[in-house]
C-alpha cells in the first residue's frame, strides 16, 4: 500500500481543470466582469437610467431660457349691417408671444434640484456598478468551490477504492475480516453519491456563472499557487467607517435627498413671492371682406409690444402656507433617513471587515490544519500496515483531510469575495479592485 494516497489541492484542481471543456481558453475574472459589464440586464437598465436623468435636467435649465410661442388663425364671418346690408369677412392672423424670465425663485429651485438629481444618477449607477463587481467574483469563487468539491470527492473516492481493493485482496489471503471490506464498500458507494452530488453542484454553478456574463461553458483560472492573501487596508474598522460616511452611494444619495428636500422647502416659499418676466409681442392681422352692395375691404394690422409683466400671487386660500409647513416635515424625514444610511453603513461596514478578518484566521487554522492531516494520514497508514490500525481508521483520515482541503480552499474564496464586499460597504468598490485579485489567479 503507498505512503501517501492523498494529492496536494494544487494537483487536485489541475486534474479536475483538465477534464473540463475549454480549460486552455479559462477566463481571468476581469474578462469575465468585462464580459458581464456589457451582458447583464440590472447593470444595463441602471446605466441607461443614469443617462436619461441628463436630459431630464436639461430640461430643467430650460426653466431659465426665454420661450417663443407662433399662433395662428383664420375665420370668415357674415353679418348684417344697417343700410349696407350684409358683410362678409374673411381674417388671417399670426402672431408671434416671447417671455423671458427675469426673477423667479421657485424656477430657480426646480434648477438646482435637477442639477441633483445628478448625483443621484451617479450614485445609483455607482450602486448598479458596485453590486456587479461582487455577482461576478460570488459567481467565479463559486465555480471553482464546486470545482474544488468535485477533485476531493473524487479523490476520495479513489483512495476508497484503492481502500476496498486492498481490503478484498486482505480478507482472501486471511490477514482482515470481512468487516473491512464491508465498511470500504460502504464508503466507496458513499463517495459514488458525493461525486453525482458534487457533478450537479458543479454543473449549475457553471450555469449561473454563464448566464451572469452571456457565454457558454466558461472556465475561470484557478488561485496562483501559494495562495497568498492579503489583509484588509487600512486595518481598522473606523477607518473604513469614515471611509463609509464619506463615500458610499447610498449616504451620498439620502445627502442629496436631504439637500433636495430642502430646496424643496425654498420652492414652496416662493410660490408666494412674485415673478418677473420680459415680454414680447408681433401680431399681424388681414381682413378682407364684402358688403352687399359689392363694395370692396381689406387691410393689414400689424401690432408690436415689448414689457415686463410682475405676477404676484397675494391670498392662495392657505395653499402657500401648507405647502410650506409640507415640506419641512419632509425635511425633517429626509434628515432622518440621511442618518438612517449613516449607521445602517457604518454597521455594514463593520460587518464586513470582521468577516474578512475571521476569514483570514479561519483560513490560517485550516492551513495546519491540513498539515496536521496530512501528517495524522500518514500515521494512520504505517499503523495500518503493522498492524494497529484498521482500514476504517485510514478512510477516517483520508475523510478528514480531504474535506479540511475543500474548507480551506473554500475559507480562501470567502476571504477574496469578503474583501470585495468590504469595499462595496465602505463604498470604495470600484473596477480597479477587479484587478487586484486578478492577479492572484493563475496566468
Amino acid at each position: 500500500m503507498r505512503s501517501n494516497l492523498s494529492p496536494r489541492p494544487s494537483t487536485l484542481a489541475a486534474a479536475l481543470l483538465m477534464t473540463l471543456p475549454g480549460f486552455a481558453l479559462a477566463q481571468s475574472l476581469q474578462e469575465l466582469y468585462d464580459a458581464a459589464r456589457a451582458f447583464d440586464a440590472t447593470y444595463l437598465a441602471a446605466k441607461a437610467n443614469a443617462a436619461s436623468v441628463e436630459y431630464r435636467a436639461a430640461q430643467a435649465e430650460a426653466l431659465r431660457r426665454p420661450s417663443l410661442a407662433a399662433t395662428a388663425g383664420a375665420n370668415a364671418t357674415r353679418s348684417e349691417v344697417p343700410v349696407f346690408g350684409v358683410r362678409n369677412t374673411k381674417t388671417v392672423s399670426g402672431a408671434l408671444n416671447g417671455r423671458y424670465p427675469l426673477f423667479n425663485r421657485a424656477n430657480d429651485a426646480s434648477v438646482e434640484q435637477a442639477r441633483k438629481s445628478l448625483v443621484t444618477a451617479q450614485a445609483d449607477l455607482d450602486t448598479a456598478e458596485q453590486d456587479l463587481i461582487v455577482r461576478v467574483a460570488q459567481a467565479y469563487f463559486d465555480v471553482l468551490a464546486a470545482q474544488d468539491t468535485l477533485a476531493t470527492t473524487r479523490a476520495n473516492k479513489a483512495a476508497t477504492a484503492e481502500q476496498l481493493a486492498s481490503a478484498k485482496r486482505n480478507f482472501e489471503v486471511g490477514t482482515a475480516t470481512i468487516t473491512d471490506t464491508r465498511e470500504a464498500q460502504a464508503r466507496f458507494d458513499l463517495g459514488t453519491f458525493q461525486e453525482l452530488a458534487a457533478e450537479n453542484d458543479l454543473r449549475t454553478k457553471r450555469l449561473a456563472l454563464d448566464t451572469l456574463v452571456g457565454r457558454n461553458d466558461v472556465t475561470p483560472k484557478p488561485l496562483l499557487a501559494p495562495v497568498v492573501l492579503p489583509p484588509p487596508v487600512p486595518a481598522n474598522p473606523e477607518e473604513w467607517v469614515t471611509l463609509a460616511d464619506q463615500g458610499h452611494p447610498l449616504v451620498r444619495r439620502a445627502r442629496i435627498g436631504l439637500e433636495v428636500a430642502e430646496l424643496e422647502t425654498s420652492k414652496a416659499r416662493a410660490a408666494g413671492s412674485p415673478t418677473v418676466d420680459a415680454v414680447g409681442a408681433l401680431s399681424a392681422t388681414e381682413t378682407r371682406g364684402t358688403l352687399q352692395t359689392f363694395i370692396p375691404t381689406a387691410g393689414v394690422t400689424t401690432t408690436a409690444s415689448i414689457g415686463v409683466q410682475m405676477n404676484w400671487p397675494l391670498y392662495t386660500g392657505g395653499a402657500t402656507q401648507n405647502r410650506v409647513k409640507e415640506t419641512l416635515l419632509l425635511e425633517e424625514k429626509s434628515r432622518n433617513d440621511l442618518e438612517a444610511a449613516r449607521r445602517g453603513v457604518g454597521q455594514g461596514t463593520r460587518t464586513a471587515y470582521f468577516g474578512v478578518q475571521s476569514g483570514l484566521s479561519q483560513v490560517k487554522a485550516l492551513e495546519a490544519a491540513e498539515s496536521s492531516s496530512q501528517l495524522a494520514l500518514e500515521a494512520t497508514q504505517l499503523g495500518y500496515k503493522v498492524g494497529v490500525r484498521v482500514n476504517l481508521d485510514v478512510l477516517n483520515a483520508q475523510l478528514q483531510l480531504f474535506q479540511t482541503r475543500r474548507d480551506l480552499a473554500k475559507a480562501r474564496y470567502d476571504v477574496l469575495v469578503g474583501s470585495l464586499k468590504l469595499r462595496q460597504a465602505s463604498g470604495q468598490l470600484a473596477p480597479p479592485d477587479i484587478d487586484a485579485v486578478n492577479r492572484l489567479l493563475a496566468k
